[in-house]
């Protein structure tokens, strides 16, 4: 859980930004039930294979997994059921819109705690082909390949 501008970071979804070309985020509230404020402010989440839904105006995040608190006996909920997310209606429409017309897909990029509020940024994604992956590996390769030629250069 790294501190940065802010907020603290709960959980990051990498395989988003590998499998999708994310065009706009958004910053959304999770609808949360008991002891599953607890459990995320120890770190007790992933969101790697969840994904997001419009329903009737609604947004819904779907296989988000937030462990059992160890602590909340009864209380606990099940830790991979359907949560609301809470946006303004304007961009629920707008995101809707966008999903229905152009093809895109809404992603859940990271969770975090913002003050005493558990924040969720979510993007309005595009799926990559497998050759803009390639293309986004080697840029890596390259930059990791020129920072260690300029470390070993300056260490000398």
């Amino acid at each position: 859980m790294a501190k940065t501008d802010g907020y603290k970071l709960i959980a990051n979804n990498k395989k988003a930004y590998h499998d999708y070309f994310i065009d706009e985020k958004y910053e959304a509230g999770i609808e949360l039930k008991g002891t599953e404020v607890k459990s995320l402010r120890m770190g007790k989440c992933s969101v790697k294979e969840s994904f997001i839904t419009i329903k009737g105006g609604e947004v819904f995040i779907h296989h988000m997994h937030i462990s059992p608190y160890e602590k909340g006996n009864i209380f606990n909920r099940d830790p991979l059921r359907t949560r609301k997310l809470l946006l303004h209606k304007s961009e629920i429409r707008k995101l809707d819109s966008q999903v229905q017309a152009k093809g895109y897909t809404i992603m859940p990029l990271k969770v975090y705690l913002k003050g005493s509020l558990v924040k969720m940024e979510i993007g309005l994604a595009r799926g990559k082909k497998m050759y803009d992956k390639r293309q986004d590996i080697a840029k890596k390769d390259a930059r990791r390949e020129a920072q260690r030629d300029f470390k070993v250069r300056n260490l000398g």
